[in-house]
């Protein structure tokens, strides 16, 4: 649109204030500045121009700030009588930002910066500011000379020189001494000077988000990972989208790349891959590409250089073609850089960046993030997990382990039942494979083949019995008589696990029993090897006859299983007694089952104790890991019973018996375990947090991101929110939401209510009451309309917080109309009310809007009288803040009146609506005092806990009087209220006596 007058071009810059921060904002800005020029308003084109120098600040575009400063600088020594006092004030606050431009611009030349620098300083004195932002610049212009000498004295004069108003916030200046320090070496310092920032005491527009980026590889150098993966969540989710923060973007993307997150960087750089090409800021380029350029070399590095990276100049590229563009562009940036300063500081310093090495193998950070796809000659199996709480071991086989040490190390663990030996025998395939073929032992390569044999039965393969009569049959031939009776035995479990038919089945049994019975007498395997066979028998057996008595019944109800299942278990129960000292894990394993057979007959006590001595049998026989399952089971189980106590106990032992389990879905699942119930205490949110956390991980591993490990991080959510952590809580909860929505409708609504409640703690309405309506979309059709009902209540408090009144009126409508259905929510009801009082307001306290909002008030006073019990505490209380809000509606219209009687004058015909005589405000005001003793005496009634809503009410009765002439009555009220809170038996909450005693003091010496 074509701006031509004075008034249109105000407008314009009203509306490119508010405007968000981009190219957008700063090409509207220049059509500003060139419109106000044509004008020939001197006053409305520095205006513009002090505009425009704002939007390229808050944009990739800060360097082209030089030109519409240079020109507002011409102005102010045209005429400096002309620029008001807080004109003249922005403007030497402007000379920063140029200072930091001129020093990020490699086409200006170095002396023509150093001149910029002295013209800073010159004009400061003169104007009689503190040298503390120069010597500040001068500092950063050395640094990136490659001149410490004088960057070192200028540090060193920046921090003498006195603060003034020229001077940065704290937040920022911090921001500066933490990065010199950590440039310097120094990330112990640099943490502690970002301290004040990182903990909320300094902030400003870009602070912390800066900082906490800043933080990240220094605290990962420092090894204080849990920091540094809050700051990452925290700080990136500030970040995330901004346009002049690209170099912390960049700082987030560096961080995952380093932390074995490489799949979290992807994603980042493709929600900033808009900003991927030219920028005009070409030190934010620099800053920006060189985060981007460690993650795609990482990337390479792993095997994914084939792999799509993102679009570059509308053309898309994979990671190595996206590599080399952009170490080409950057590096070239840098050598100008080095071209102008005469050194080559900043070309070595982006060059040791980009070729920095992991810090850390892996650090969960607990948001879901793809996996990348397997790279080829990646090991599948190959899960990095050096900075993974309590990690499961791997095989423990030192580096140069000879080949032959390390097959007995694998045969010793498989016969000890270690979970480490799949991990060993998969090492030693892999040596094996290397060897000449007449080099390998049969043996040897009997014993990899049953490894795989047994992996593919576990797996369920259809292959799996094949492979296993292949091992048994090489076993024989080599004389291996009770390594062929266990392949047997599987054989049969395998059939069973199958569905082949029983007789089939029992078939195996028997001739894995006969196998176990003939080994020589003198094999110190075989009583194992028969008790095995006897063990499996009897828990195959109930499951056969229940398929036979289906096929035989089909067309009848199921008849004849309790019998089978009690048969079951006087047999499990008299093989666990059997062998409880000679083979004490499989008597282990034997209640194990009864445990669960007990559970699943509505026996929990018994179950219990079944799962409990089972667990304590396999500890004792040397087989923690055993132990594992039982235990998870037992913790879960007590629970259940309300004994959490004990919960726990069972929970921390199974975490502490997994230490040896390499099955990534049974780490997951312990820890998931424990992280639930650690949420029943009140103390204990950050430990849950650490266990759900290290849960997803795994369950990550085993490929079940989108079931358990969705669940795993709603609980970490939850953890995170219940120690007040509620950014990364939300970061992480909005990672899983996707998953969460296809558990189910109840799921659902659960997860974006939660979501929604996170983005209103961190004061995000708009975002919140969007997960607030789309959750009650999911529950409109349900019988029950109070879920419906409180998520659109929610959903308006958040819709008003954004100033979106008429959506906000709208939502509570409905809320309204769904409470009044159900009935049953007098309070619920009477909040929404006195909600929609107030936005009646919204466009002005006069006439029809305070007619509107009174009889909405009194509406609501009428709903809490007429309650199935008035007289419960808690209506009482929602009575008398109904009063209360009722005064504060009448003294916002007696207070316009006056405003408009004072704006009006002599002129008795102005706004006549809106004007109320003398006796009409004292009435108000008279009703707002009666309106506040009514409320002052039920809180009276309500006893000690509502002692500061009466304060309230008083005080606002006394002063009320005090503006009616009636000091005295006022005084005395408030008088009365002192002596009764002084000589209160238990004293009153901190504060509040010393509030009441101030506003006596303040009301008898008026």
């Amino acid at each position: 649109m074509t701006m031509t007058t004075h008034e249109e071009i105000q407008r314009g810059l009203a509306e490119n204030r508010n405007a968000p921060n981009g190219t957008a904002r700063n090409a509207h800005a220049e059509a500003l500045v060139g419109a106000a020029e044509a004008l020939g308003d001197t006053a409305l084109f520095r205006d513009a121009l002090d505009n425009l120098i704002r939007a390229y600040l808050w944009s990739s575009e800060s360097s082209k700030m030089l030109v519409p400063f240079a020109r507002l600088i011409q102005e102010y020594d045209k005429d400096p009588g002309s620029f008001a006092k807080w004109d003249a004030h922005s403007l030497f606050w402007q000379f920063k930002w140029v200072a930091s431009a001129i020093s990020d611009s490699p086409e200006i030349p170095l002396e023509s910066a150093r001149r910029w620098l002295a013209e800073m300083e010159r004009r400061y004195r003169i104007a009689g500011y503190s040298e503390r932002p120069v010597r500040k610049a001068e500092m950063w212009l050395a640094h990136t000379t490659g001149d410490d000498e004088r960057a070192d004295r200028a540090h060193r004069a920046w921090l003498a020189a006195d603060r003034d108003s020229m001077s940065d916030c704290h937040a920022c200046e911090l921001n500066s001494q933490g990065n010199y320090a950590a440039l310097r070496g120094d990330d112990a310092q640099a943490l502690e000077l970002w301290r004040p920032v990182l903990e909320g005491e300094r902030t400003c527009a870009e602070e912390p988000h800066r900082v906490l980026a800043g933080s990240l590889l220094p605290l990962l150098r420092l090894g204080r990972l849990d920091e540094a993966r809050s700051h990452h969540l925290r700080g990136y989710r500030l970040a995330r989208g901004s346009e002049s923060l690209l170099p912390s973007i960049a700082k987030h993307i560096e961080f995952c790349a380093l932390s074995g997150n490489e799949s979290r960087g992807l994603e980042i750089l493709a929600e900033h891959a808009a900003h991927l090409g030219p920028l005009a800021n070409v030190d934010d380029q620099l800053a920006f590409h060189g985060g981007i350029l460690v993650l795609l070399r990482r990337l390479k590095e792993l095997g994914h250089g084939d792999s799509p990276a993102a679009s570059y100049e509308g053309v898309p590229r994979t990671v190595s073609e996206l590599h080399e563009l952009m170490y080409a562009g950057s590096l070239a940036i840098a050598r100008r850089f080095d071209a102008r300063n005469g050194t080559t500081r900043v070309s070595d310093r982006f060059l040791a960046r980009i070729g920095a090495q992991p810090l850390v193998d892996l650090l969960p950070l607990g948001v879901r993030s793809a996996p990348l796809p397997q790279a080829a000659g990646t090991p599948a199996a190959a899960v990095p997990v050096a900075a993974v709480p309590t990690a499961a071991a791997g095989p423990a086989t030192a580096p140069g382990t000879a080949f032959a040490d390390l097959v007995e190390q694998a045969r010793q663990a498989r016969d000890q039942g270690r979970p480490a030996a799949d991990g060993l025998w998969a090492e030693v395939a892999v040596r094996m494979g290397a060897l000449p073929e007449e080099d390998v032992d049969p043996l040897v390569a009997a014993d990899v083949a049953d490894s795989r044999a047994l992996a593919a039965a576990r797996a369920g393969t259809p292959v799996a019995a094949e492979l296993l009569a292949a091992v048994r049959d090489r076993y024989r031939d080599l004389g291996q008589a009770q390594r062929a009776a266990l392949a047997e035995l599987r054989l049969a479990s395998v059939a069973g696990q199958g569905g082949a038919e029983p007789d089939r089945v029992r078939e195996l049994l028997a001739a894995a029993a006969r196998a176990a019975e003939a080994l020589d007498p003198g094999e110190p395997l075989r009583a194992r090897r028969i008790a095995s066979a006897e063990l499996a028998a009897i828990r195959i057996e109930p499951h056969l006859r229940a398929r036979e008595a289906d096929h035989e019944h089909a067309d009848a109800p199921p008849h004849g299983h309790d019998r089978e299942h009690d048969h079951g278990q006087r047999e499990l129960a008299a093989f666990a007694e059997a062998h409880a000292q000679t083979l004490p894990d499989l008597a282990a394993d034997a209640e194990e089952l009864l445990g669960r057979i007990a559970l699943s007959q509505g026996d929990p006590q018994r179950a219990a104790a079944l799962l409990s001595s089972s667990a304590r049998r396999a500890a004792e026989a040397g087989r923690p890991w055993q132990a594992v399952d039982p235990l998870v089971m037992r913790a879960g189980l007590l629970m259940s019973l309300g004994q959490p106590e004990e919960a726990e106990e069972a929970a921390r032992c199974a975490v502490e018996y997994a230490v040896e389990i390499t099955t990534a879905e049974t780490q997951g699942t312990v820890r998931l375990t424990l992280a639930d119930i650690l949420m029943w205490r009140a103390d204990a949110a950050a430990e849950a947090a650490e266990h759900a956390l290290t849960a997803a991980h795994w369950f990550d591993q085993a490929g079940l991101t989108s079931l358990n490990g969705a669940q795993a991080r709603l609980l970490l959510a939850r953890a995170y929110a219940r120690d007040d952590h509620f950014s990364d809580a939300a970061e992480v909860l909005q990672s899983a939401l996707p998953d969460l929505l296809e558990h189910g409708a109840l799921e659902a609504v659960s997860a974006r209510q939660f979501l929604g409640d996170l983005l209103r703690q961190l004061n995000e309405p708009r975002a919140a009451a969007e997960q607030f309506l789309l959750a009650a979309e999911v529950a409109k059709d349900w019988n029950d309309p109070q879920p419906q009902a409180d998520l659109a209540h929610s959903a308006a408090d958040q819709l008003s917080a954004a100033h979106l009144p008429e959506e906000a009126v709208a939502a509570y409508e409905r809320a309204l109309e769904l409470y009044r259905a159900h009935g049953g929510a007098p309070v619920a009801e009477v909040r929404i009310l006195r909600s929609l009082a107030w936005l009646a307001l919204r466009e002005g306290t006069f006439g029809a809007s305070v007619a509107r909002a009174r009889f909405l008030m009194d509406e609501a006073a009428g709903v809490l009288t007429a309650a199935a019990d008035p007289g419960d505490p808690r209506l009482r209380a929602e009575l008398a803040q109904t009063w209360h809000q009722l005064a504060q509606v009448l003294d916002r219209q007696v207070t316009a009146a006056e405003e408009v009687d004072d704006e009006s004058g002599e002129d008795e015909d102005a706004r006549p609506a809106e004007r109320l005589d003398g006796a009409e405000l004292r009435a108000l005001r008279l009703e707002e005092v009666d309106l506040c003793e009514r409320a002052a005496a039920v809180y009276a009634e309500l006893g000690p806990d509502h002692l500061d809503d009466r304060l309230q009410c008083v005080q606002y009765a006394a002063w009320t009087d005090q503006e009616l002439g009636r000091t005295k009555e006022g005084v005395a009220r408030m008088s009365a209220l002192v002596d009764e809170l002084r000589g209160l038996p238990g004293g009153t909450p901190e504060g509040l006596l010393e509030r009441a005693e101030y506003t006596l003091e303040r009301l008898a010496a008026s």
